[in-house]
C-alpha cells in the first residue's frame, strides 16, 4: 500500500469517512454527487505526495546544527564494533583469580559503549543537545575507555578513573531531563 493508497483510504475509503462523505453530500453542504465525492478522491490523490513530502521532511535535516553530534554518535558506534571485533578475538590474560576476567570486563564493556552510542544518537532531541553530548562523550572515554584499556593489559592503574566516566554517563542521561 503506497502513500497515496494510504491518504485515500484515510481520507475517503474508510467506513467513518465514507460515511462523513455520504452525509455531506446528502446533507446541502457543499459536496451533491458521488461524481464531486469523486472529483474530491482525485485531487487528493494528486496533492497526497507534496502533502506528505510538506509534512515531514527527510530525519537528517530536523537535527540542524547538530548534525556534529550525530557524526560523534556514528563514529563512537563504528569505534564499538571495532573494538568488539577485536575483542572477539583477541586472547585475554587471567593474571590473578581473584579479579575479574578481562573478558567479562570486556563484554560489559562494549555493551555500555554500543547502548551509550545509541543514546549519543538521541542527543540531538535534547533540550540541550550540546551539554548531553558532552557528557554522554566524556563519559564514554573515561568509563569505556578505563575499562577496554584493563581488559587487555591486566594494568589496574587507571582504574580510579572509571567511576568518574560512571558518574558522567548519568549525568549525560540526566541532563535529557533539563
Amino acid at each position: 500500500m503506497g502513500v497515496n493508497d494510504a491518504m485515500n483510504y484515510v481520507l475517503f475509503n474508510n467506513p467513518v469517512a465514507s460515511g462523513v462523505w455520504s452525509f455531506l453530500s446528502s446533507s446541502g453542504n457543499g459536496l451533491k454527487s458521488k461524481g464531486a465525492i469523486a472529483a474530491g478522491q482525485q485531487i487528493a490523490s494528486q496533492s497526497t505526495k507534496t502533502v506528505a513530502a510538506e509534512a515531514m521532511p527527510p530525519l537528517w535535516k530536523l537535527v540542524g546544527s547538530s548534525r556534529p553530534i550525530l557524526r560523534l554518535a556514528a563514529l563512537s558506534g563504528a569505534t564499538a564494533v571495532m573494538l568488539g571485533a577485536y575483542g572477539a578475538h583477541h586472547r585475554f590474560n587471567v593474571v590473578d583469580e581473584k579479579e575479574r576476567d578481562p573478558k567479562d570486563i570486556f563484554k560489559m564493556t562494549n555493551q555500555y559503549h554500543f547502548l551509550h552510542s545509541l543514546a549519543l544518537l538521541a542527543a540531538p532531541l535534547a533540550r540541550k543537545p550540546y551539554l548531553t553530548a558532552a557528557f554522554l562523550t566524556s563519559g564514554m572515554a573515561l568509563f569505556c575507555g578505563t575499562c577496554y584499556y584493563i581488559s587487555f593489559t591486566n594494568d589496574r592503574r587507571v582504574s580510579q578513573l572509571t567511576p568518574v566516566g560512571g558518574f558522567l554517563l548519568i549525568f549525560g542521561w540526566l541532563s535529557f531531563l533539563i
